[in-house]
């Protein structure tokens, strides 16, 4: 998932925008149950622009709602000052006709729409209480997000897409039981924005003790690339990951070493470093350290890191704002 353009696809299901629609009736619509729903309003709504609220109540009464199995929402009314409370509170009354409901994206805005760290959200566990056949959930935007610890026996991915994830809002999620959790992306993001989670905060993720299904893992997006690659190194948990990702973040020569250092990475389908600050040998170290075991390793492009000539350096992760 990028922050640069809208979802294309959520839950293997193309997008369709409805909000692009104006028809109250279905012969021009798309099978409910073959599209991913999106639902959005401008973030910046004039006095003739369809508010989110109305544009659901619109779809609730012209789609074949009980087959929807899966819904984006875009933007909202002046989402960086408005919560998504709302937006939640809307989709759980809605879970008695949404019955086949079975993946949410919330908050699939570009930085044209709102910048990542000033979207408002909220607590949406509630959500997941509301569907419990919930099998992916997917929520952009870190501002007022909370997670407390909840138990669901249904969902298999949950994405967390951030400039800055609190460390209330890591320990809420990796406390959480989520049995048949296959797939988890955080992005862990930078202080500046309210990412002040540290690797410590990931202990029970780490240690193995939470999601026993849990195959492909995303720690991306972190100020603190070194500290989390060491930590995921000596992780119990790494054995049985089949998709690594460490992507987006500052992850220097001292991170990579340790990852390469620590328990075999070999066993790995895939491991995704891309957007780092590695010297050209230790790129060179990491792909003959793996390819021959036929890990597939992205390395995309190596950042260049500002130098301020006294003794200062910054490095900055992919998205922050």
């Amino acid at each position: 998932m990028t922050v640069g353009h809208y979802l294309e696809e959520f839950h293997g299901l193309p997008v369709f925008p409805f909000q692009d629609t104006a028809s109250d009736t279905r012969s021009d619509l798309p099978d409910a149950a073959a599209v991913a729903w999106r639902l959005s309003s401008p973030t910046y709504c004039e006095d003739d622009d369809e508010q989110w609220g109305a544009q659901f109540e619109r779809f609730l009464k012209t789609v074949d709602v009980g087959r929807v199995r899966a819904l984006v929402v875009g933007g909202w009314d002046e989402a960086y000052e408005n919560s998504s409370a709302d937006i939640v509170t809307a989709l759980i009354a809605a879970n008695d006709r949404l019955t086949s409901l079975e993946a949410v994206f919330l908050g699939d805005m570009t930085g044209e729409d709102c910048e990542i760290s000033w979207i408002i959200q909220s607590d949406v566990t509630p959500l997941l209480a509301a569907y419990p056949g919930l099998r992916e959930f997917g929520v952009r935007g870190g501002t007022d997000l909370a997670f407390p610890s909840v138990r669901h026996t249904g969902l298999e991915s949950l994405v967390v897409e951030t400039g800055g994830l609190g460390a209330e809002v890591v320990r809420g999620i990796v406390g959480s039981d989520l049995p048949a959790l296959e797939n988890l992306e955080l992005w862990l993001g930078t202080d500046e924005y309210g990412g002040d989670s540290t690797a410590d905060d990931l202990a029970p993720l780490l240690s193995g003790a939470a999601f026993p299904a849990l195959r492909s893992l995303g720690l991306r997006n972190s100020v603190i690339q070194d500290a989390v690659a060491a930590a995921v190194a000596g992780a119990p948990v790494l054995a049985r990951i089949e998709r690594l990702d460490l992507s987006m973040g500052v992850l220097t020569d001292e991170g990579a070493a340790a990852l390469l250092d620590g328990q075999p990475l070999t066993h790995l389908a895939h491991l995704d470093l891309s957007h780092h600050y590695l010297s050209e040998g230790m790129r060179e170290r990491v792909l003959a350290a793996l390819a021959p075991h036929g890990v597939s390793v992205d390395l995309g492009d190596a950042q260049e890191a500002d130098d301020e000539g006294d003794g200062r350096v910054w490095r900055y992760v992919a998205v922050a704002e």
